[in-house]
């Protein structure tokens, strides 16, 4: 069980191996550059993380997908009418804009999950949580009438997951939010409508 302070000193190590992650990527950030950045040396990141760089990286994988989740609350959790869909909308498109190139789910799929099978778990897990909360809120608002009966929850909310997550590989490519803001708007009027999206 960690002190308050111990379990600050941790935190630090990994957001300070996070930050070393977005900006050089995982084969460039150093042990010595997470230390420096963080304030720590090297016998207190082993402390805390005496598997050393791997089991540093899947801690950095839990945190990010934490953020993911985290940051679209609360209307994530509360996707019970087309206002909080449309706040939802907003949110994420205004974290993934503020950014930019340095998002943390990019970071799970194209750095860290590389590298280690269990970051590669991480991020399973946290696509999976994802999606059974948009897919509770398509639920949700199917039973109410709000949704055609004939929209799968299932698929409708895998796809939306992939929407986003493809809008935000390009925004990681170029800069630019607005690829996922038209994926996300296309499959909001898919869902008012009940129609199919163009292929």
């Amino acid at each position: 069980m960690l002190t308050k302070k111990g379990a600050a000193t941790r935190q630090r190590i990994i957001e300070a191996a996070a930050d070393e992650i977005r900006e050089h990527g995982v084969g460039a950030a150093t042990l010595d550059d997470i230390c420096r950045r963080s304030g720590t040396g090297k016998s207190q990141l082993f402390h805390y993380f005496p598997e050393g760089k791997e089991q540093l990286l899947l801690a950095v994988a839990e945190w990010e997908a934490g953020q993911v989740i985290e940051d679209q609350q609360p209307y994530l959790g509360r996707l019970t009418s087309w206002e909080a869909w449309g706040k939802w909308r907003d949110v994420v498109v205004r974290r993934y804009r503020r950014q930019g190139v340095h998002c943390p789910l990019g970071v799970l799929i194209t750095e860290i999950g590389r590298h280690t099978p269990a970051a590669q778990a991480v991020t399973r897990q946290l696509l999976e949580q994802w999606q059974r909360q948009v897919q509770a809120g398509i639920e949700d608002m199917r039973d109410s009438g709000a949704i055609g009966r004939e929209v799968d929850p299932v698929r409708a909310a895998a796809a939306l997951i992939a929407a986003i997550q493809g809008g935000v590989t390009i925004l990681m490519s170029t800069g630019s939010a607005d690829h996922l803001e038209a994926a996300l708007d296309l499959y909001l009027d898919y869902l008012r409508g009940g129609v199919p999206v163009a292929g």
